[in-house]
């Protein structure tokens, strides 16, 4: 991967969004770039010196975009934009988002349909560069003139306003530039609203739920496997034959993943002549289950990367005599693939939390809730509550936000993407499925050892050893949330899936489609 990024004039795709996001690439304005940005900068300037009213530029805007504004308040105007449409309410969004936006937003900036500033544009990048972040408010955008309201927030510090996270701690943003030796920039002719005109909150929601998406989509799999073996399940259903003729893309992957980490496993082997006609569909539906989230999955991808290469702002600015106010900024192209994304993860919570409940049942040879001693000892009867809590929360946040919409700015505005609260909802669904992962990783890995002596694949062996150096064999009640945290760590933290690729490349098992990843 190269280790600089041509804002404005490369392809960005979701990975080099995270890596400039996380410091790992820089992103700068080449001079092809810096020729279009001037470009666009100098026919804001030609239509400030005309008699044509252009939204925006010279007129007010919303309900006001009749109102003339004369040029000598141009410059006035802009910066009362950021201003009063700063009005965004609740917790500050995760720096990572913020910093997110910064990205998306320089990027589409940068492409030269804009009318913003080399200096403004260079601005926000020395605000990526020092990772000095602005806090944005998580409410108050309806996801349609552009996230308005958190955009507006993030860019106040540009005129000195609003507070910034430095080292991270919040501070006043004319504190942190005095400390730099800067300047509050004073925003010419429509650059406040090229600023706020655009989705970049709705975008940089999607940017990261893609990738904390595709962690659980692979965290499925991998657990779901480790279920199957300690309820002695059937490989047969992962056969590739049987997808051929049903070919989801989502469903051939992971039922090619499921038989590739079952294959000839002692387990798997111990009763291949066994009784028992069929599994439950928990088991031997994992490739349609988790296969049609990885579907949705799919999807939000296209649609992000579509969007992370766009310009979503208003007026779109050809040059001094070609100008089109039109609705780019409106969110409901990632609105609705954020909702469909959003059901597709909590069916992985949904279908993990049956496996739980059907490990702790005592079928199949397993000892009823896992544990050798059952009533002196409980063992493993509670944490499924805790799954069927989760399921049923996010049962609650499935409802799409997308499907809702209530006018403002006087009826301007008369229809709206609330794609903002999609984007939210995802994560919060996402955090909770990453729970309900970590307790199905904890009955999977219990009734695992209840198998031996026989033991699994290497691979799967390889990941039943790392959780075993983080949470011991449960012989009696302890207070269990202490192991969910440790294997929420495992998850989240990357450190599962790092073994069971390592091992995967050992021993020569190909696990991934390159489509399904994010670079």
């Amino acid at each position: 991967m190269n280790s600089e990024f041509n804002y404005g004039v490369a392809h960005l795709s979701i990975g080099t969004c995270l890596s400039i996001a996380a410091g790992n690439i820089k992103g700068v304005i080449n001079e092809e770039a810096t020729k279009k940005v001037e470009s666009s900068c100098l026919a804001i300037k030609d239509i400030v010196q005309s008699s044509n009213p252009v939204y925006g530029i010279n007129t007010g805007f919303g309900p006001l975009c009749e109102t003339k504004i004369s040029e000598s308040d141009t410059s006035t105007l802009q910066n009362n934009l950021l201003k009063s449409h700063s009005v965004g309410v609740g917790k500050p969004i995760p720096v990572e988002i913020s910093k997110l936006m910064l990205v998306c937003k320089v990027h589409a900036l940068a492409q030269g349909y804009s009318g913003i500033s080399l200096t403004t544009l260079n601005r926000i990048i020395w605000h990526i560069d020092n990772d000095i972040i602005p806090s944005v408010p998580e409410k108050g955008s309806v996801g349609a003139s552009g996230d308005l309201a958190p955009l507006a927030h993030l860019f106040l510090p540009l005129i000195g306003l609003g507070k910034v996270y430095e080292n991270g701690h919040l501070k006043p943003s004319s504190e942190v530039l005095d400390k730099h030796n800067l300047n509050p920039l004073i925003l010419g002719p429509k650059e406040g609203l090229a600023l706020i005109n655009g989705t970049q909150f709705i975008l940089a929601f999607a940017v990261k739920g893609v990738e904390r998406l595709n962690n659980a989509l692979n965290h499925a799999d991998l657990i779901g496997a480790l279920s199957l073996e300690g309820l002695m399940g059937s490989i047969k259903p992962f056969d590739e034959r049987l997808h051929n003729l049903r070919p989801y893309k989502g469903t051939k992957l992971v039922a090619k993943r499921l038989y590739a980490l079952l294959q000839n496993s002692e387990i798997g082997n111990s009763h291949l002549d066994c009784d028992r006609v069929q599994d439950p569909y928990s088991l031997r539906c994992m490739p349609q289950v988790h296969g049609a989230s990885r579907n949705a999955w799919l999807h939000l991808k296209e649609i992000t990367e579509i969007e992370l290469n766009s310009v979503t702002d208003n007026p779109i600015v050809f040059n001094a005599e070609d100008t089109i106010s039109g609705g780019n900024f409106h969110g409901q192209p990632l609105a609705i693939p954020l909702d469909y994304a959003t059901i597709a993860a909590a069916e992985l919570g949904n279908i993990a939390d049956r496996r739980c409940y059907l490990i702790s049942e005592g079928r199949y040879g397993l000892p009823k809730l896992l544990t050798s001693n059952p009533g002196l000892h409980s063992g493993l009867m509670i944490p499924q509550y805790t799954t069927a809590a989760l399921v049923t929360e996010n049962k609650t946040l499935c409802f799409p936000a997308s499907a809702d919409s209530v006018p403002t700015s006087l009826g301007q505005e008369d229809h709206v993407s609330m794609g903002s609260i999609s984007g939210r909802k995802l994560h919060q669904v996402i955090e909770n499925v990453e729970y309900i992962q970590a307790i199905e990783l904890l009955y999977a890995c219990q009734a695992i050892d209840f198998r031996r002596p026989l033991k699994s694949t290497p691979v799967l062996e390889a990941c039943h050893n790392l959780v075993r150096t983080k949470v011991s064999f449960i012989k009696e009640d302890r207070v269990f949330a202490d192991d969910i945290n440790q294997l929420h760590e495992l998850i989240t933290s990357g450190s599962l899936l790092s073994t069971l690729e390592s091992e995967a490349l050992k021993n020569k098992i190909n696990l991934n489609n390159d489509e399904f990843g994010i670079y």
